[in-house]
Order: C-alpha cells, then structure tokens, then sequence
C-alpha cells in the first residue's frame, strides 16, 4: 500500500499504481478476477454498466442502492498483456503494467484511465491505487468536456477546475465548498456517469490543476471500492439510470407546493396566532406555518418530542386554532438529545446512543459555539441517536406518532452532520467518519416512514442534510444562506446542482437566513426566484411576512404568491414527473438543453418543467441577462413573442418576472385562492385557443 494521500499536495511519485499481477480470470461466468497487489478487484457488468468493486465487501452500505444489478454473462479474450472482457454493449479492455482500462460501449469509448503521462512513465497519475487514505482512480477528461453533479453546491454548475469533498457539513452558509447535501455522482454531457457506491467521504479533483487540469482524480475514503461506470446518450437519461440505482422520490402532497412561513423564531403561542390570523387577514396565499427549534422545544433539554411546558403547557387548542385558519403545521427537530434530559440516560442505557470508543459510554457531543454570534442560542452537550441500532431506529420513528396525532403535518428534519470523529462508534460497528454521510440518510428515512405511517395529510418533510439515496424522502432545503445578493445566487446554484445530482426537490430560505439587513428588494427577488422552484418557504432569523418590508415590496411579493397558486396545477405534473423520470422542478440549462451548448453557461437561469423559462433577478436593480434557447418564446402573461438562440439583457421594474413559455405549449392556471384545502377545481389554459 501507497503512503498516506495528501490532498494539498499529492506526490505522485511516492503513490505505487496497482498492477495486474496474476492472469485475471471469469468466476460464474459474470465476474472478472482482477488480482493486484493492493487485492482483488471484482468487475461486472450489467444494464448500469461497469462496476468495479473490492474483494472486501463485508461493511455495511446501509441501503443506498434500490435495485440490483443483473450481471451480463461475460466473455475474456487475451492477447499479450491485453484482456478484453465483453457483456451486453460494453467491451472493456484492461492492461496490466500499470493496470488501466479503456471502456467502450457499442464500440464508442465511454471513458479510460487518464492519460496525463510523464516523461519516464506512461502516466503520471497512477490509474488505480490504495494508499492510506483510501482507493485512488483517474479517470480521462477531454480539454473542453464539462462535468456536474457531486450534490448541493454553491460553486459553478460545471465543477471543472473544482476540488470538491463529498463530505456533509454544517455549512453555516453558502459560501463555500463545504455544504449539507452530497453524492459521489458525477456525468459529463459527453455521455459518461461515475457514481461511487459508499457511505465513506469522496474526494473530486475535476480537472483540478494542481493535480492535473485534463484528469478526474477521485479519492475514495474507504477500504471498500465500488464505483459504476456508465454511458448514456443524454443527460437525462443519465440521471435516470442514477435514480434507477438509488431510488426515485414520490410525489410530494399538493399542500406542499403551496407557501411555508417560518422564522427563527416565534416566541410563543400568542405570537404564532398573531402571525397566523394576519396571513388570512390580509389574504395572503400561504399553505403552512412553521415551529422552528426555539419555537416549541426547550433549547436546553430538546431535543425528546416534548412542548416546551412554559410556553405550552397544552398545545392542542394553538393547533386547532391553526387548523381552523385552514393552515397545515410544520415543527422542527434535530437527531440529538441533550445531556440534561432523562431521555438521555435512558437512550444510553439501551445502546441507542452513538459510543465513544474510548470509554464504551454515550458519546458526548460539545457544540462549538464559536460561529454561533448573538444570534443562535448556545446548545448542551447531547448524544446523537444511533440510527444503525433497529431499536433505536423504531424507537425515534414511533415517538412521532403523538405529534401526528396531535395535528402536525410536516416535520423539519434539521442537522444530522455531527457524526465526524472516529472515536464515534455506531452499533452497526462502522466508525463516525465511515457513517457521518449516510447518517443523513437513516435519518431522513426514519422520520420520513414515520409521516408514511402516521401523517394525516400525507408524508412529507424539509431535510437539510442529505446523501445518496435522500432524495427517496423529499424533500430538501438549501440550509442558511447570507441575507445578500450573492447568497441569492449561491442558493439558486445549489438548488440546480443537486437536480443534476438526482435531487428534484428543493426549497430555499426566502430573504436569507442570516445577516438580514432587511433589504426589500433583495426579499422581493429572492420571492420572485422561488415561485418556480418545487418548494417555497419564507425563512431566517427576523421576520419573514411581506408586510414587513414595506408597501411596494409587500405588494411584489403578494402579486408573487398569487402566481405561485395558480402555478400549482402546472407543479403538480411537474412533481408527478419528477417522480417517475427524476427529472427535477429546476432544470439547468444543461439538462433541459444539451443539444444547445450556448444556453449552458448561463448557470442562474432554469427551466422549470418543459416548458417554463425563469430568469431569477440576482442583482440590485433590477438587471437581467439571459439566453433564449432555439425557437419562439411567450412571455408569461403576456402576447409578447420572442425569437430564440439570442442572448438578452433588460431591466426589470420590482414587480416585473422574466419567465417564458415555449411557443406552441399551454400552462394550466388554478385559481385564486389562499390555501390548496380551498376548491381549485377551475383551471384555465394560458395561452387560450
């Protein structure tokens, strides 16, 4: 094995490529023996391509996959130092010295070991390795070819020129590389899918020049190797057969598409009821209300399914009150229990903690308070509930069913990036590195069956961290972006990016969660950006109703959410669409246009659905510059009809949105309403025949 890999500066001299060191041969007819010295590797093929996994395949992988994979039967011919192994319409052809591939599929070649050479060895970069950290591939890139995917990131669409961790974090923002929602799943428009089957941290360099700008090094932090790789003709397709391996999402509720209101926080009932009598007063379309952590638990002592009793000593007249004003309910939570609640002792009692390795006793997790300022209260030591241990598991999935009796529609699914120490140890026997990104997933799937079981008005939640495999319990929000311009912008790229990484759902925080300056035009465009999105909730730290930003932006943002419910119909499909082809509500231009590579630089503006073209606003005043694909566009509301392949730039009065319709296609309009329990029945199409 190859010295540790330093991801600041790789020497790659000091990294031993893997060699063929014994004549591979076929087991069973469908899996080729590759022996090396770094250990077996096991390659297949199927309908989802080339997989190539380690001998060792003992550790746990947690129920990512959905499907599994029906091996073709195989044929290994030999010439020399060449094998050539054929299944279905792949043909791949290994070499020994180092071990390198070429992979074709209908004889077109879908991709290789990267061919960064050097002046005394065929490749610089060593195709296959196992070092410390974990397993090393290569992979060719073209001098122009573009990759995505890799999960919610702020970044660029295109990740060319990107280190990029799949590694789930607290993010505290949208600033930076780190983010809440990952998946080691990477395509190119060139038709080629990588997609690392693992629960473990990935590391990406995509042509990432201080390795090499004309490779795709990808670090695999696990003892396990099991990657896919497949070819698809379009990028759709692409995402698909992803989804086909990992799982699709279901449709989300109706009420779900309408508005959810929420801030950090409503201090007490009074409050709450205050809010929501003034949303129906003043006739503003609005689906759900939330209470958020503060809101409803005791910082202190949560998180253990309890009201806070100084606030409510008996919650179920506020949430019939509620019911009463036509509002569905959202209440947050987070998979720790804080030290100073018996519940503690009881979880750690049983083993449904996460352990410290050191002592065998209940992990205790220390906040760090630092990023925390004056605006987030400071938090307990707490054990995180081990969702590896079934009856833990069961445990946190039946304590929601009071809450469901109670009247709660919707749960927030907060955190669950805190698994991040190797002296973590979970009862599936997997440390808290191994277990930290899938952890997030458990998570979202325990409290995702038990809306499944117990939800009156059918499952749905808002998680903010994810990983492989999430987007099978929508759906997702985009954590806590600054309250400015650019993390507007960063918000919107990161609802894109993790569409094109097999997520169709999302949601951001409308007006940003923090530092808000209570910037009206900021609130306004933020609004306008989500009336397109799969789902629209107002959120951050300080108020969020529209009124509170004064007259001219409280009167966009209504003239906003009226268009957002006569949309529903429209997002309704859209969902339902979602959901059988994992095609997201927000598509990049990529995506909705591979064939027209002009349109694909223009990375803030999105389709939603086939046939709606938003461009989102990301500047003060009001500017905009856009690119209208091929053909003839309408736009909405309007007679106005614009030629395509043009690039355009125009100003937009505060009430103005720059959405477009294909020529030819009709958009179903619902009616005015406040909330989807009232009768939507009367549609109208737009434009009429």
């Amino acid at each position: 094995m190859s010295k540790a890999f330093s991801v600041s500066e790789p020497d790659w001299n000091q990294i031993e490529p893997a060699d063929i060191t014994q004549t591979p041969y076929l087991e069973n007819n469908d899996i080729l023996i590759v022996p090396t010295q770094c250990g077996e590797l096991r390659l297949s093929i199927s309908n989802f391509g080339l997989r190539i996994q380690s001998a060792d395949d003992s550790q746990a992988t947690y129920g990512m996959l959905t499907s599994t994979p029906e091996k073709e039967s195989l044929t290994l011919s030999v010439d020399n130092d060449q094998f050539t192994l054929k299944g279905g319409s792949y043909r791949l052809e290994l070499f020994t010295s180092p071990l390198h591939f070429k992979l074709f599929k209908n004889d077109k070649l879908v991709q290789q070991s990267a061919t960064d050479g050097h002046f005394v060895r065929q490749h610089r970069l060593p195709p296959f390795a196992k070092t410390d950290a974990g397993w090393l591939v290569s992979l060719e890139l073209a001098y122009d070819e573009a990759v995505y995917g890799l999960g919610e990131k702020w970044a660029k669409l295109d990740k060319r020129g990107q280190l990029i961790r799949s590694y789930n974090h607290d993010a505290l923002g949208v600033n930076a590389e780190k983010s809440y929602k990952n998946t080691p799943y990477a395509w190119s428009p060139e038709g080629w899918n990588l997609f690392v089957h693992t629960p473990s941290p990935v590391t990406h360099g995509v042509g990432y020049a201080l390795w090499s700008q004309r490779a795709y090094v990808c670090l695999v932090e696990d003892a396990l190797l099991d990657l896919f790789l497949y070819h698809e003709d379009t990028p759709a397709k692409s995402i698909n057969t992803y989804s086909q391996l990992t799982g699709f999402a279901p449709t989300p509720p109706t009420w779900s598409l309408g508005v959810i209101l929420s801030k950090a926080y409503y201090k007490d009932a009074e409050e709450l009821l205050a809010v929501a009598k003034e949303v129906r007063e003043k006739e503003m379309p609005c689906d759900v209300i939330t209470l958020d952590g503060r809101a409803w638990q005791d910082t202190d002592t949560r998180f253990a399914f309890e009201w806070d009793p100084s606030r409510y000593a008996d919650p179920q007249p506020v949430i019939d009150e509620l019911k009463a004003l036509g509002f569905k309910i959202c209440v947050w939570e987070y998979p720790m229990i804080s030290v100073k609640n018996p519940l503690f002792k009881k979880a750690a009692d049983k083993g449904w903690l996460i352990k410290d390795k050191r002592t065998g006793e209940a992990y205790r997790y220390e906040w760090d308070l630092s990023p925390f300022g004056e605006v987030l209260t400071p938090l307990p030591d707490s054990g995180i509930l081990d969702f590896t241990h079934p009856e833990a598991y069961e445990f946190w999935r039946e304590s929601h069913k009071p809450l469901f009796d109670l009247g709660i529609d919707m749960i927030k699914a907060d955190f669950g990036e805190q698994l991040e120490d190797d002296n973590m140890l979970s009862y599936s026997g997997d440390s808290g590195n191994r277990l930290h990104n899938v952890y997030s997933m458990l998570y979202n799937r325990c409290v995702y069956e038990a809306a499944e079981k117990y939800c009156k008005t059918g499952p749905f939640l808002f998680s903010r961290s994810a990983w492989t495999g999430s987007q099978r319990y929508p759906s997702q929000w985009g954590g806590d972006p600054q309250a400015d311009w650019q993390g507007l912008a960063a918000s919107i790229r990161g609802s894109l990016s993790w569409g094109l990484s097999g997520g169709p759902f999302f949601a951001t925080d409308i007006g940003g969660f923090y530092k808000d300056t209570r910037d009206a035009e900021l609130y306004v465009r933020w609004t306008q950006a989500s009336v397109c999105s799969a789902h629209m909730r107002l959120h951050g730290i300080g108020p969020r109703e529209p009124w509170s930003y004064g007259e001219a932006a409280s009167s966009a943002v209504f003239e906003a959410l009226r268009l957002r419910y006569r949309l529903i119909p429209y997002l309704q499909k859209v969902a339902q669409q979602a959901s059988k082809t994992a095609l997201p509500v927000q598509r990049a231009m990529v995506l909705a246009f591979p064939d027209e590579p002009l349109s694909h630089g223009f990375e803030q503006q999105f389709m939603c659905g086939d046939d709606l073209l938003v461009v989102p606003c990301v500047v003060p005043g009001g500017k905009i510059k856009y690119y209208l694909p091929k053909g003839e566009w309408v736009r909405l509301g309007s007679d106005e009809v614009i030629n395509g392949n043009s690039y355009k730039e125009e100003t937009l009065s505060l009430n103005d949105m720059a959405v477009f319709v294909k020529k030819g296609s009709q958009i179903e309009f619902g009616p005015d309403v406040q909330h989807t329990d009232m009768d939507m029945s009367n549609t109208t199409l737009w434009p009429a025949q």
